[in-house]
């Protein structure tokens, strides 16, 4: 089971190309300036086993797929379990934001366990000091894109290098 507040369909804005985005309930990160506060609670989303929400994903079979929240990797396990099926289950890439670092979920074994089955992540706080609009899928400029599958076999960070076709 995981809190969920919302899917959305065929968004353009939560990576490249048509996404259906699942967005957590719950976050522990209370960063000034969020565009969603009222993701940080977790009882604010509605309560969804994850077979449900697999059947929106693989209803569209031209979306990939963003994890976004609130911040998923506060309930990993669901995230986990559902990130595993549709892998499984498709060829979809996954996306995931967190205001965790790359690093720090890499010392937190169920966070850990998640990143096996994403392809690129979001992470680290928003910092509202550091807003750049001109960014592709982040708000602020600590935020990095990374190449979660390269990071993990070269065993140090990749990042992922976004080129917008023109």
């Amino acid at each position: 089971m995981l809190s969920i507040l919302d899917i959305l369909e065929d968004t353009t804005v939560d990576g490249p190309g048509f996404r259906t985005a699942i967005y957590a309930a719950g976050c522990p990160n209370a960063c000034p300036g969020c565009h969603n506060p009222t993701s940080w609670d977790i009882n604010r989303g509605k309560w969804m086993h994850t077979d449900e929400i697999l059947k929106k994903i693989l209803a569209d079979p031209f979306a990939d797929v963003t994890f976004s929240g609130g911040d998923p990797m506060f309930q990993p396990e669901g995230f986990t379990q559902l990130a595993q099926v549709i892998k499984e289950k498709s060829k979809k890439n996954i996306w995931c934001y967190t205001g965790y670092t790359f690093e720090k979920l890499l010392h937190n074994p169920l966070q850990a366990t998640l990143l096996a089955y994403i392809d690129v992540l979001v992470d680290g706080k928003y910092n509202e000091k550091l807003h750049d609009e001109d960014l592709y899928f982040r708000g602020s400029s600590n935020q990095r894109l990374i190449d979660v599958q390269a990071s993990l076999k070269a065993n140090q960070t990749v990042a992922y290098h976004y080129h917008p076709k023109i």
